[in-house]
This record gives C-alpha cells, sequence and structure tokens, in this order.
C-alpha cells in the first residue's frame, strides 16, 4: 500500500472564482484548483495567453461597481453556484522617490484593486457561497502588508486593510461554515513582478539575497497551499493568514 497522498480529486464538485486567473499567481490558482477536479472560472479585463484551458473566462474589471456585479452573476450562471471564491487581482505601480511622491490618485487606484474589489466581490457571492456545504474565500495578500517599502506604500496599505478585513468577515461568517483565509506571498517570479523591477530600474532578483530560501517563489508555490485552504485538508482553518514567501516573514 502507498502512503502516498492523491490530491488530484478532492475538489470534483466544487465550483470556483478565481479573479485576476489570467496569468501569473491567479493562472497557476486557477489550474492547480483545475487539477483537483473543480469547476473554475477565471476573470479578468482580458483572456491571456497563460489562461488555463480548462476554465471558462469572464471578462470583466473587478476594480469597478459595475465590473464585479457583472463578473458575480456571469460566474454564477456559468456554475450554477459558487464553492470557492479566490480574490487573487491586485497590483500598483512603483514610485521610486517614495511615498510622498504617491499622487492620491493612485492611492485610490490602488485600493480599488486591492481591497474594495474583494469586498464587493464577496458580498454580492456571499449568499452563494453560504449555500455551500464547503465554503471557503481565500485573500491573496501579499508580504508588502508589513513591510515599510516607501515606492509602494499604497500597495502595501491596501494590503493591509485586506488583512483586516479577512479577519473580521471570517469571524463574521463562521457561524454558517464559511471560512476565510489569507495567503501573503513574498518575491515570486511572475510577469507582474518583471513589470514592477522594470519600473523601479532593478534586477528582477532584487531580493532574493535577503530571502533564507535564497530564491523568489513560483506561482505554483503559492498555489498549493491555495488548494490545501479551499480543500478538506484546511476544514479546521480560518482566520489564517499564511506567509508563502521563502521565509522573508521570519528575518
Amino acid at each position: 500500500m502507498s502512503n502516498k497522498l492523491d490530491f488530484s480529486r478532492e475538489l470534483v464538485g466544487r465550483r470556483a472564482l478565481v479573479t485576476g486567473g489570467t496569468r501569473g499567481i491567479g493562472a497557476a490558482i486557477a489550474q492547480r484548483l483545475l487539477d483537483a477536479g473543480a469547476q473554475v472560472v477565471v476573470t479578468a479585463r482580458s483572456r491571456g495567453d497563460s489562461t488555463p484551458a480548462g476554465a471558462a473566462f469572464v471578462a470583466g474589471d473587478v476594480a469597478s461597481v459595475a465590473g464585479v456585479q457583472a463578473i458575480a452573476a456571469a460566474a454564477l450562471g456559468a456554475l450554477g453556484g459558487l464553492d470557492i471564491l479566490v480574490n487573487n487581482a491586485g497590483g500598483a505601480g512603483g514610485f521610486p522617490q517614495g511615498t510622498a511622491s504617491i499622487p492620491e490618485e493612485a492611492w485610490q487606484a490602488s485600493f480599488a484593486l486591492n481591497l474594495f474589489a474583494a469586498i464587493r466581490l464577496t458580498n454580492a457571492l456571499l449568499p452563494a457561497l453560504r449555500e455551500s456545504p464547503a465554503g471557503a474565500i481565500v485573500n491573496i495578500s501579499s508580504g508588502a502588508a508589513t513591510m515599510p517599502i516607501g515606492s509602494i506604500a499604497h500597495y502595501g496599505a491596501a494590503k493591509a486593510a485586506l488583512n483586516s478585513y479577512s479577519r473580521s468577515l471570517a469571524l463574521d461568517v463562521a457561524p454558517s461554515k464559511l471560512r476565510v483565509n489569507v495567503v501573503s506571498p513574498g518575491p515570486v517570479t511572475t510577469p507582474g513582478s518583471r513589470e514592477f523591477s522594470d519600473a523601479l530600474g532593478a534586477p528582477p532578483d532584487l531580493f532574493a539575497k535577503d530571502l533564507p530560501l535564497r530564491r523568489y517563489g513560483a506561482p505554483e508555490d503559492v498555489a498549493e497551499v491555495v488548494a490545501l485552504l479551499v480543500s478538506d485538508r484546511g476544514k479546521w482553518m480560518t482566520g489564517a493568514n499564511v506567509n508563502v514567501d521563502g521565509g522573508l516573514s521570519v528575518r
């Protein structure tokens, strides 16, 4: 008898929505859920080359009220209900001159994408998630939420607010057996991280020397933790914030 665990069918029958699911971490999460047997809808403003072939695609802008409403309706129409919500969409441009150089519109855009998108979509889908016998929400945050990085202070602040919101939500919905957890990646090699490094004029592995494991993460490293949290393996986890960062948070 083999002692090897097989997680390839653990999400059969479950329905998932992954925002920002057409590239990078979001695409890896969507693919991991598909590999475990889930039905998956991904959403982004446009379909990318990295969109998992097995996922249904819904075009939409999570940073707007109308966009969120349209995405929620389309996802429920395609899936007939919802068991898993992964609020992954996020990001922000960098301002090398520091915190005081970040204009107000950048702060507003960052909070719209990194905080309010998750709040609005969660609120729109809560009735469906409460009906699921295995409902799970995972909000993708960032190690930047707890690190003073002036060039992305608007991003870190929005993610810190997302962390606080997620803890409050976890307490509120726990009586209905709906679980809410956060995953906070450290430096991960993605198209977005490369664009950010280019914007700052920094090498793509800028933080590698600071990581105890001495390498950037891969999107699949984050996706594996999300798969744990939304599966029955994580059924006694709620309100947690899991750092997936190569040990950066313990330095």
